[in-house]
C-alpha cells in the first residue's frame, strides 16, 4: 500500500524560514529566540567558566534557591531535562559540594535534593561573575531597551493564565 502525500503548496523563496533580520516566515519569532538563546547561553557559559560548573549545574542551582529543596523529578521538569540528565547534574553538584541528596521520610524511593552553604556561595559568586558580560550582552540596545526586552520575553515566556 502506497501512503499519499497530501499536495502542500511550495513557498515563495520570500517566505522561506530564515533567522536572518526581515524574516516574515511563521517560524521567524521562533528562529531569533533560538539564536538569542545561543547568544546569551555563550556569554553564561563564559562568566560560569572560571567557576567550575555549566549552564545545566546553574539551571539547578538556580531552582534550589528558588524553591528550596526539590524532588529529582521536579527539578528535571524545572529545568527541561530528563530522568537521566537531572541524576548526573546532580551527582555532579554532590561531588563538587554544591548540593545533597536526602532520602524523603515516609518514601525512601524519593529523594530531595538541598543546596549546600557552598553551593549558595557559587551560585551568589556566578551572579558577581556574569555581571560584566550581561551588560556586554546588551550592549548594542539603547536606553531603555534592556528592561523593554527583559519585559517583553517575560510575558512570552510566562504567559497570563489561559493564554498559552
Amino acid at each position: 500500500m502506497t501512503t499519499r502525500v497530501p499536495h502542500i503548496p511550495a513557498p515563495s523563496a520570500a517566505s522561506r524560514a530564515t533567522d536572518r533580520p526581515g524574516d516574515t516566515s511563521p517560524f521567524a519569532l521562533a528562529l531569533l529566540l533560538r539564536r538569542a538563546h545561543w547568544r546569551a547561553a555563550a556569554v553564561m557559559t563564559e562568566a560560569l567558566r572560571p567557576l567550575g560548573i555549566e549552564l545545566r549545574h546553574f539551571a539547578v542551582l538556580l531552582v534550589l534557591v528558588d524553591r528550596g529543596p526539590t524532588v529529582q523529578r521536579d527539578l528535571a521538569a524545572a529545568t527541561g531535562s530528563d530522568k537521566a540528565g537531572i541524576m548526573r547534574v546532580v551527582d555532579d553538584l554532590e561531588r563538587m559540594g554544591l548540593a545533597v541528596r536526602k532520602t524523603v521520610p515516609g518514601d525512601r524511593r524519593v529523594r530531595v535534593v538541598e543546596i549546600t552553604p557552598e553551593g549558595v556561595g557559587l551560585f551568589d559568586a556566578a551572579h558577581v561573575a556574569a555581571e560584566p558580560l550581561a551588560e556586554r550582552l546588551v550592549a548594542e540596545l539603547g536606553p531603555g531597551e534592556p528592561e523593554q526586552l527583559t519585559g517583553l520575553l517575560t510575558r512570552f515566556a510566562h504567559p497570563a493564565e489561559g493564554e498559552a
